[in-house]
């Protein structure tokens, strides 16, 4: 049954991470391949599904991941991430710190994927915490929390914006429901999950050595308006699309808007604006800004590679006709295709750790529903999102970065981190459902 094949494929998929500590990118290739022939496919159509997974997957997502890994560095290497903090808590004030690290986190974190916006935010995390005399937990919390709901929810990070290409969803629409999505699990994950603890228990030493902050100077720092304005470029092109396609799809200026509203084209404009906001003018010269460039392709090379070998698993399934065994099970259910989504992709990540492949294998598995149930792929999209990023533990590298920045044990890790990650992945969830109603 092409179901057992499936079960089989993702057991091996975590015995291979999880017991051999294979790459992942090896590890998903292997189990396609394994897949496809155990589905009877030849060893050679097993091995051309593959290439064409990978080739289609990098084909419609390898610009939006660059174009987004530089953009990032961009703004960190300017000041740029400096600049709308610091404005932020001074504009918040000491007594609102929270809503302040919030804010700017959130901001930052639609540019900077989760472990870049970690090290760009971490030291400010500290200074606010002893400038406002509280625990940097409790700042701390906050900020992480609109860090990993941003990488989970929000196009153009790498996680939503390939299962959105699984699901083949409207980006535009994909990015408008997540941060819709994404605010009240901010809220409740981040500063009011804090209230639940005592607050000596939310100090913590700060670790020595583990990292060296540039602090820029004033004169260094880009101007705010300028800084904000080009973090959220992308998404100002992206969501001015989807506005003009709802006011007035007939317009003569549709053809216009489709095209700078492309994800590709957007992030496109956004990085050669960053090149002069973030570079030129602030007197950078033009080989240190492609140094910034070649250091982002770099750091995002093996994520590339990884969501690659997702879609090349995805492909398999579909030219094995698994899909369609699936649709024809789930044509007579009564079970939500959402909450199928979210709790397929919720297993895989606490077993394997990874929250790109979590979604990637759940929107492959769960893909062919769309056709069956016309469900929105866009919220699809983000139920595979929540359930990628729920019950984070010693598998997961985000679990590890936090847990060290923060200086904290395994105990305390889990207590925070852990739940605080299943508490946005059960508001995401439940979002997504109440969105579900109007769409």
């Amino acid at each position: 049954m092409p179901i057992v094949s499936v079960c089989i494929g993702v057991a091996l998929l975590l015995i291979l991470m999880m017991v051999f500590k294979l790459n992942a990118f090896i590890s998903l290739i292997i189990v396609a391949l394994i897949v496809g022939i155990m589905e009877g496919m030849s060893p050679i159509d097993a091995m051309a599904s593959v290439q064409s997974g990978l080739g289609s997957t990098l084909g419609s997502l390898t610009m939006i991941i660059i174009f987004g890994a530089i953009l990032g560095k961009l703004m960190t290497d300017s000041g740029g991430a400096q600049r709308i903090a610091t404005t932020l808590i001074s504009t918040f004030g000491k007594n609102r710190v929270q809503l302040a690290a919030v804010v700017t986190a959130s901001v930052t974190g639609i540019a900077l994927f989760f472990e870049t916006g970690v090290v760009v935010l971490i030291p400010l995390v500290f200074t606010i915490a002893a400038a406002a005399g509280v625990p940097i937990l409790y700042v701390g919390m906050p900020v992480i929390a609109a860090l990993i709901t941003m990488h989970g929810f929000v196009p153009p990070h790498p996680g939503p914006t390939a299962v959105a290409s699984v699901f083949e969803a409207n980006i535009g629409q994909t990015l408008i429901y997540g941060i819709i999505i994404a605010i009240p699990a901010i809220i409740i994950g981040g500063p009011l999950f804090t209230k639940l603890f005592k607050k000596e228990s939310l100090e913590v030493k700060i670790p020595k050595g583990l990292f060296n902050p540039k602090e820029f100077t004033e004169a260094e720092m880009p101007g705010f308006m300028t800084s904000i304005l080009t973090s959220l470029m992308p998404v100002i092109l992206i969501a001015s699309q989807v506005i003009v396609e709802i006011a007035a799809p007939d317009s003569a200026v549709m053809p216009f808007f489709d095209f700078i509203g492309n994800p590709n084209v957007a992030l496109l404009l956004s990085v050669l604006l960053a090149f002069f906001t973030f570079g030129l003018n602030r007197g950078r010269k033009m080989d240190e800004i492609m140094k910034s460039l070649g250091e982002a392709v770099t750091g995002i090379a093996m994520i590339l590679l990884i969501i690659a070998a997702g879609g090349a698993f995805k492909q398999v399934l579909i030219d094995s006709h698994i899909d369609q065994y699936i649709s024809d099970i789930m044509s007579g259910s009564t079970l939500s295709p959402l909450i199928l989504t979210w709790i397929i992709a919720a297993i895989l990540r606490v077993a394997v750790g990874s929250a790109t492949i979590a979604g990637m294998t759940a929107a492959g598995i769960a893909a062919p529903l769309i056709g069956v149930t016309g469900v929105s792929p866009e919220l699809m999209v983000l139920a595979a999102g929540a359930g990628s990023i729920t019950f984070s533990h010693v598998n997961d590298a985000g679990f590890w970065i936090y847990k060290e920045y923060f200086n904290l044990t395994i105990g305390q890790t889990l207590k925070t981190w852990s739940v605080m990650v299943t508490i946005i992945s059960i508001v995401g969830l439940v979002g997504v459902l109440i969105l579900d109603m109007f769409v």
